[in-house]
């Protein structure tokens, strides 16, 4: 597993949870960017990285496809739900 070289940023909320959700379920980058292509979402592996460092801002249309992706509400992704469903 490779190491954050960044620190953590401020853009979003979201982005420790949408990993936490993806490696909970054993999802690698690469297999949830395929996802998300396959739902509209055009994202490379770099804004993917930016937006779980917290660095990159999530776009709400995105939000609704990580949420359906990793099987979470948008709710617990923006920390309003402390369980993941």
């Amino acid at each position: 597993m490779r190491l954050r070289k960044q620190e953590i940023g401020t853009k979003n909320i979201v982005g420790q949870r949408i990993e936490q959700a993806r490696k909970r379920i054993g999802m690698k980058q690469k297999e949830l960017l395929a996802q998300l292509q396959v739902n509209g979402i055009d994202m490379n592996a770099s804004g993917l990285s930016k937006l779980e460092g917290q660095i990159r801002a999530v776009n709400d249309y995105e939000l609704v496809a990580f949420a359906k992706i990793l099987g979470v509400s948008v709710d617990w992704l923006l920390g309003l739900e402390e369980n993941k469903s």
